[in-house]
């Protein structure tokens, strides 16, 4: 995990982009404990790999992960969260069949939706103010 101030380098771009991601357990089922977070932490964290991802900071408690994350402005956030769903719903499964026993309906862990919200940099109202103080050519 690294600061969330680095600006990263492209081939063609300089970019800083951070989504904060949210992942609810299907019916709010309380899942997780502290040994299924920390392998959760692992299988998002090879994922991230996987897509030149910085996982930047992973927690999350009984039936919901919230994950912030720093990623290539070339990468989808919806591909990214299909892979993070669907990896860690499989591996998890695999490490700790009690979970699947008990909370898994139907196979499922996580329900089909997510919370994503960008973040980072200044707020909006000051970029909305910088562009507005730029000079037209007259």
């Amino acid at each position: 995990m690294t600061k969330e101030i680095d600006i990263r380098r492209g081939r063609h771009c300089t970019f800083l982009m951070h989504v904060h991601l949210v992942f609810v357990a299907k019916y709010r089922r309380r899942v997780f404990d502290q040994d299924a977070i920390e392998k959760l932490r692992s299988y998002f964290a090879s994922v991230c790999a996987d897509f030149d991802v910085e996982l930047v900071e992973m927690d999350g408690e009984g039936d919901h992960i919230h994950l912030l994350v720093n990623y290539p402005p070339e990468l989808a956030v919806s591909s990214l969260v299909n892979s993070l769903k669907g990896v860690s719903s499989r591996l998890l499964r695999r490490d700790r069949p009690d979970i699947t026993t008990r909370y898994y309906y139907k196979g499922v862990l996580w329900t089909p939706g997510y919370f994503a919200s960008s973040c980072g940099g200044a707020p909006i109202s000051i970029i909305r103010q910088y562009i507005e103080q730029q000079q037209t050519p007259g």
